[in-house]
């Protein structure tokens, strides 16, 4: 499977990153930042460092868009922390960044790689992918499907009541990428607040001991802390490496195709995902929504993979 990866670590977005470069039947033909948790330079410094901790300084990593299309930028150093992967002891990456934009990569790998073959994986903002099909229409008729972490229907929302994070930030891109005909596949709130770093499952991955596996320990001892407060859990919720595992397992995963539009207009509704989960209109339905997940075969999938990494 190639894929892009479009992300703002983020220490569930490192999770993400992990899970993917640790499974052979991934090709990660590169990693595209977006301003999002923290702003660009962070989000694009904290991609290289995640490459780096997984052994894996192959990956090509693209800086793209640094605040949203019409929107003052929102960040969430209040989850992350200042480096927005607070936790472990960072560093100053080896791993080369890549010249040109991170929007020209997704263009020209789409336009260059066979049609129907490249999945993107939004796990930020929508900025950078929105920006793509804007630039090139032609390339929405060539993704095999964007797999994006974003959203809530029945959780609603983590930022505000209404609203989750990735969409809220910039909820004009979440709009076009909604509308852009491509296959979508959702993995909201609702499937993310039910995998949840339990201690159980953060001691299965701290026992991997390896380089990465050690570093997201420590990432995630210092996430859920946020979260365990916020939600009153036995640890927090696993966001963005739910993108890769329904890839990778499928099966996991239980949901139905649902018509989803983004609230732009409302300031009290800002980026609020309006998903038709009852058929209540005639709305063409444009995304796989996924409610459920087996959340132990997630964390056992999740520790498997990291086995593979350095």
């Amino acid at each position: 499977m190639k894929i892009i990866i479009d992300t703002d670590p983020g220490q569930d977005d490192a999770a993400a990153i992990m899970l993917a470069l640790g499974s052979p039947e991934i090709e990660v033909l590169g990693i595209t930042t977006v301003a999002g948790n923290v702003p660009l330079a962070l989000t694009t410094r904290n991609a290289l460092i995640v490459c780096e901790l997984s052994g894996r300084t192959d990956v090509k990593v693209f800086a793209g868009a640094d605040q949203p299309l019409r929107r003052a930028l929102v960040t969430a150093e209040h989850a992350h922390g200042k480096t927005g992967l607070d936790g472990p002891e960072l560093f100053e990456p080896a791993v080369p960044l890549q010249d040109g934009h991170a929007v020209d990569f997704i263009i020209e790998a789409l336009m260059n790689e066979a049609s129907g073959t490249v999945s993107l994986c939004p796990i930020g903002p929508l900025t950078n992918i929105a920006l793509a099909l804007q630039k090139e229409p032609a390339v929405a008729g060539r993704i095999k499907q964007i797999v994006l972490m974003g959203g809530g229907y029945f959780e609603q929302g983590n930022i505000t009541p209404s609203a989750e994070f990735n969409i809220y930030v910039d909820p004009e891109a979440a709009a076009i990428v909604f509308a852009c005909g491509a296959p979508l596949v959702m993995l909201p709130l609702d499937v993310t607040h039910k995998v949840l770093t339990t201690k159980l499952r953060v001691e299965r991955i701290r026992a991997v001991d390896n380089r990465a596996a050690r570093a997201l320990t420590q990432m995630l001892l210092f996430y859920e802390r946020f979260n365990e407060e916020k939600y009153g859990t036995d640890g927090g919720p696993l966001h963005d490496p739910t993108t890769i595992a329904w890839l990778l397992r499928p099966d996991l995963f239980k949901g139905r195709m649902c018509n989803v539009e983004i609230e732009t207009k409302s300031n009290l509704t800002r980026g609020a995902t309006v998903v038709d989960w009852w058929g209540v209109t005639d709305r063409g339905k444009n995304a796989l929504v996924l409610r459920d997940v087996n959340a132990d075969g997630f964390f056992d999938l999740l520790t498997e993979r990291l086995a593979n990494l350095e």
